[in-house]
């Protein structure tokens, strides 16, 4: 008996006497299936004599054998390989990273080219895209600040051409448009984000300065949306030729505000006095006054960036101990300066059984918070160096027991700066500031009176300035954690009572005065306008209402203000909001995973007026610079090449900059989030 046998596996076919062909009933020897497409599909029975071929992404079946027909696998492969399988189709590009991945880990362990030709029917080509290429180029320069004129530089060509021979040359005119158009569109989303805030936006102004005498003031907008989410977007970029002006600063504001159209919502503006003078702050403050005089006559300005202010301090007091920590500092040089020195310094740490877990490490002397860090972990291994020039005898400028006391005292206090600065890195709403302060000022407070000499001579300058700094922002400060349900007047009551002792009362009474006033400022924006009756005529014109103009009006003529008056009474019959949210019990505080926006969202049906200003309150902030400058010893320089910019092309890539990492913070657009999801 002949037999003949399908290539890719079919089952046997038997010749009959008169020359047709039978599928057997039974088939036992069946050729193991060799095709590439069996990978992908799976042989179903559906009646006698027809087996259909299903795939095993889409479930689709396709024919193969119908009694004496057979259909073959070409048209199964061209469903693989030419994306018809939507599934297929819909996963090639996640395929192709997941390949991409491996091949890149495996490195040497396995043969690529094998690896490709055996992949291959399975992915589908992506055609070149350049567009696509132009703009991803483009946020790659936002990003990364890079110079626009990069795409022309021989090693990014050659880099490029290397992965992709058909890239054509990116000219600056066009890098310069790409980011031109994402900085449009970036903006265009932001506008439509502006526009639909229920509340008021807060302004913080930075200043970055350039080897140039030219400065450039950074405008930053923070705000809760509808959904009462925190944003913090950089609105504008302006250039201050003459920074030194007392009224430059009040031009940036200015344009900024009708840049974005919102003369009508600004609330509180927060700048800094280490680059802004006394009349430059108060010519600032008048105008806030004006542009928000229905908010306590425009009184919320605070004049001290918080994270500037806190580096400030800790450069002072690291400054009056420069000597000792000059010698902390060369020690530890000295120690990672070979290894074999650091292997001598771990086996004395063994020997001496020292318990820190902590490493030395160098610190950048820009950032305050890496020295502090440095001094930190030098104190827990001071024995170590006390010992050290017995392992090495080169090692003698180290630190004496006074000037190891004299640092751990430092580091104190560094770590109450720290503790506080920190908290600025996470965009936190402006609640959270409250308890910091007054933490920090009862213990420069009391330092400042101690007996130790050492310790009250380091802390009373400290102290003093303080002060000053909680002078300025008691009254915002306290207003922002009166809107925590967790706390209200609680906490500022105790706090209070600490701080002021018995002048506490005055205190707690100018807040809880100062918080119905702007409560009342809420209200009287949300009372109706009286109407002014009007008659229409038939040329379109408006007139007023007629009356008897041979007699005078009765009364004062302030018929308007007795409605304004009595509409407010009305409302004074009952508690108010305000009234009614302070004397409900505080929540409780232990409550874990507590999202203060997410309370005032689901209670402003409740306090749909207090909602409104807790809104404002809580996105105020107590700085104006980025999370990742908090702990800068100085402002920001702008390098010769981004000087030497236009002002607009300046201020778009710094703006999509924010905005872009705004997104990815957000994980609208996190690349490394989506390559992770397609490996899992």
């Amino acid at each position: 008996m002949n037999a003949l046998a399908e290539i890719n596996g079919t089952q046997t076919l038997e010749l009959v006497p008169n020359g047709t062909q039978t599928p057997e009933s039974q088939p036992n020897k069946r050729r193991r299936k060799k095709s590439i497409v069996w990978e992908h599909f799976t042989i179903e029975t559906v009646g006698a004599g027809c087996t259909r071929a299903c795939c095993k992404q889409c479930k689709k079946s396709f024919a193969y054998i119908t009694g004496s027909k057979l259909a073959g696998t070409s048209h199964l492969k061209r469903h693989i390989a030419m994306g018809i399988c939507p599934v297929s189709r819909h996963n090639q590009e996640k395929n192709q990273l997941v390949t991409c991945n491996r091949a890149s880990q495996n490195g040497a362990a396995s043969d690529p080219r094998k690896k490709c030709q055996r992949r291959a029917p399975g992915v589908v080509n992506i055609p070149f895209d350049q567009e696509r290429c132009n703009h991803e180029i483009a946020r790659m320069i936002i990003l990364h600040e890079y110079p626009l004129h990069m795409v022309e530089f021989l090693g990014f060509i050659n880099f490029a051409r290397a992965i992709q021979p058909q890239f054509n040359v990116v000219t600056f005119e066009t890098a310069h448009s790409e980011c031109v158009a994402i900085y449009m569109m970036e903006k265009q989303r932001l506008a439509n984000l502006l526009a639909e805030i229920p509340g008021r936006i807060n302004l913080s102004l930075d200043f970055w300065t350039s080897d140039q005498t030219t400065g450039y003031a950074i405008l930053s907008g923070h705000f809760i949306d509808g959904d009462w989410m925190l944003h913090r977007r950089i609105l504008n970029v302006v250039t201050v030729p003459f920074p030194e002006s007392d009224v430059a600063f009040n031009h940036a504001v200015v344009s900024c505000l009708s840049h974005w159209g919102l003369e009508s919502k600004l609330f509180t503006l927060t700048v800094d006095q280490s680059f802004a003078s006394g009349v430059a702050i108060g010519n600032l403050k008048g105008l806030l006054s004006i542009k928000n005089s229905h908010m306590l006559n425009g009184q919320f300005l605070i004049g001290n960036c918080f994270s500037r202010f806190l580096s400030r301090l800790a450069q002072e007091a690291m400054e009056k101990m420069k000597g000792a920590v000059g010698k902390v500092r060369e020690g530890v040089k000295y120690v990672k300066a070979s290894v074999c020195r650091e292997e001598k310094f771990s086996e004395l740490k063994h020997i001496l059984q020292v318990p820190s877990s902590k490493s030395l490490v160098f610190d950048n002397q820009m950032k305050w918070d890496s020295t502090f860090h440095m001094l930190s972990a030098a104190c827990e291994l001071k024995e170590v160096f006390s010992c050290f020039d017995t392992s090495d005898l080169d090692y003698k400028e180290f630190p004496s027991m006074d000037d190891w006391k004299h640092i751990e005292t430092l580091c104190s206090y560094l770590k109450l700066f720290f503790d506080a600065a920190n908290i600025l890195a996470l965009y936190p709403t402006a609640d959270k500031f409250f308890h910091e302060v007054c933490k920090i000022r009862w213990e420069l407070t009391h330092a400042a009176m101690s007996q130790d000499h050492f310790v009250s001579n380091l802390i009373k300058p400290l102290s003093e300035k303080f002060d000053k700094y909680w002078k300025d922002c008691s009254l915002v400060l306290a207003m922002s954690v009166v809107m925590d349900p967790r706390f209200k007047l609680k906490l500022m009551d105790l706090s209070f009572s600490k701080i002021y002792g018995k002048d506490a009362e005055t205190w707690i009474r100018m807040v809880d005065e100062g918080i119905h006033e702007l409560f009342l400022e809420y209200v009287a924006q949300t009372l109706p306008l009286p109407s002014i009756h009007v008659e229409q005529t038939h040329d379109s014109d408006f007139k007023m209402e007629p009356h008897d103009e041979t007699l005078p009006h009765s009364g004062d003529g302030l018929l308007d203000f007795d409605v304004y008056i009595s509409e407010i009474s009305s409302n004074h019959h009952a508690k108010s909001e305000l009234d009614q949210y302070l004397e409900e019990s505080p929540l409780p505080r232990g409550l874990e995973d507590f999202d203060i926006l997410e309370w005032w969202k689901l209670n402003k049906l409740k306090y749909p007026t207090l909602s409104k200003m807790a809104a404002d309150i809580l996105s105020i902030p107590f700085s104006t610079v980025a999370s990742n400058c908090v702990f800068d010893n100085e402002s920001l320089k702008l390098d010769s090449y981004r000087c030497s910019l236009r002002p607009n092309t300046l201020e778009a890539l710094v703006c999509a900059k924010d905005w872009i990492q705004c997104g990815i913070r957000q994980g609208s657009s996190d690349l490394r989030t989506a390559i992770v999801e397609m490996e899992t």
